[in-house]
């Protein structure tokens, strides 16, 4: 691989300075760098970053390619400055087996955009009624540390005693989506004055916040790590506050749509506001970005959910749930968290790649930007100002909720272990 030198970039938002990178490593971190014959980048005003990493990607291979393969929801990842993704066990078939997770990591390998690393189903065929073979996805290529029905909530308090304390034996983590099914039967939208108004069947606040309560007490009583995924209402806040403060193995994810969008929107019927969990209201919408900030949430995860066109485009009650987040994350992130003064460019690489490459044990992503280190990076123009169009995504689907909208900042490159896979916001 030659060499590359990225001129002037503010290396976490910090001072700019010059980073070269040589192989699949970073050489040497400074100022006043140069590289005879090597590939020069001038980065004056650009933020440089670990490489993002995803917690909660659906890549829907094996089953959906109408909906996203692995190359091309990898291709989507590299433009959202992603170097590392974990891919849901809900396929088809579901990984539920060593030989679907060894299956969609080797298309990980292939794709050569970012790395996949599969989540592991807690249940058989994501049923909640029979532990999956956890050891054996562990134990496998692939070596699986994350398992997750989502999609499902394990809403079986036995079931999901076991699973986490089968997981304790290798340090690994249930990745729970909290949602009491009994509660949300026929649910369409956020239980409030909006769902009232709609006459559109309502999914309380409470389906969530009972399941989070109910497993941050297995976490304790079992001594072992859940994860909450895609929390998305201030009383799962409280929780979540509440059993960290107790000592809890707990953490929790927030998406960007639940960061920026409200129930309002729902009042166009436009299913690509429908999404599971719903969006919420203003004041879940704040005190979501004030537990990111504070760090009772400690990660951002996209749910990029993909979904064909047949799926979207019909009346809200047919609609699927989910929308596309990883081509648009940063620029929400930024818009949200950095504009309004929340966050600086540190706690969005802390929430963007540092924890959740801890929490997925992701070898080699989430490492500081220093000599030695894989050259694992993103390269950000925040001043940038676009309207985002579908069109253009990398990604199969187009069911994306900003459509039209104005977002900042645009990632330039994107670098997997010092191969561009993005040059000058362009895959490369």
């Amino acid at each position: 691989m030659s060499k590359i030198l990225i001129r002037g970039a503010k290396v976490l938002g910090g001072e700019a300075q010059d980073v070269l990178i040589d192989g699949e490593t970073i050489a040497e971190v400074g100022t006043g760098l140069s590289a005879e014959g090597a590939t020069v980048i001038e980065a004056d005003g650009q933020i440089l970053l670990p490489g993002l990493v995803d917690l909660h990607t659906h890549l829907r291979e094996p089953g959906r390619e109408d909906s996203e393969t692995v190359l091309t929801g990898t291709r989507a990842a590299a433009s959202g400055g992603y170097t590392a993704v974990f891919a849901m066990a809900n396929t088809h078939p579901v990984a539920d087996t060593a030989g679907v997770v060894e299956q969609v990591w080797r298309l990980g390998k292939e794709s050569g955009y970012c790395d996949v690393q599969p989540i592991g189903a807690v249940t058989v065929g994501l049923e909640g009624k029979k532990l999956a073979e956890l050891g054996a996805m562990h134990d496998s290529a692939a070596g699986v540390t994350v398992f997750s029905d989502d999609g499902k909530c394990v809403d079986d308090a036995v079931i999901m005693r076991r699973a986490l304390e089968y997981v304790k034996a290798f340090g690994g983590v249930v990745a729970q989506h909290a949602q009491e099914p009994r509660l949300t039967e026929g649910a369409q939208m956020n239980e409030g004055i909006v769902s009232a108004e709609l006459g559109l069947g309502g999914w309380p606040a409470v389906a969530e916040e009972s399941i989070i309560a109910r497993d941050v007490l297995l976490a304790e009583h079992v001594g072992s790590r859940v994860h909450i995924c895609h929390l998305s209402t201030a009383g799962s806040v409280e929780i979540v506050r509440w059993a960290k403060s107790r000592g809890i193995d707990v953490t929790a994810e927030v998406t960007p749509h639940h960061l920026l969008l409200t129930d309002e929107l729902v009042r166009s019927y436009n299913p690509v506001y429908k999404v599971n969990p719903p969006l919420r209201t203003e004041k879940d919408v704040l005190a979501l970005r004030e537990a990111l900030a504070d760090g009772t949430i400690d990660i951002v995860a996209t749910d990029h959910a993909p979904h064909p066109h047949e799926d979207k485009d019909c009346e809200w009650a047919a609609a699927a749930m989910g929308m596309v987040g990883l081509e648009t994350a940063l620029s929400v992130v930024q818009q949200t968290m950095v504009e309004t003064g929340l966050l600086d460019w540190a706690g969005v690489a802390e929430r963007m790649s540092f924890a959740p490459a801890r929490i997925g044990a992701a070898d080699g992503h989430g490492r500081p930007v220093s000599a030695g280190e894989p050259a694992n990076l993103t390269l950000v123009d925040p001043a940038y100002r676009g309207v985002v169009d579908p069109a253009d995504f990398a990604s199969r689907s187009r069911n994306t909720p900003y459509e039209g909208r104005e977002l900042p900042g645009r990632v330039t490159h994107t670098f997997l272990r010092g191969r561009a896979t993005v040059v000058d916001g362009k895959l490369a």
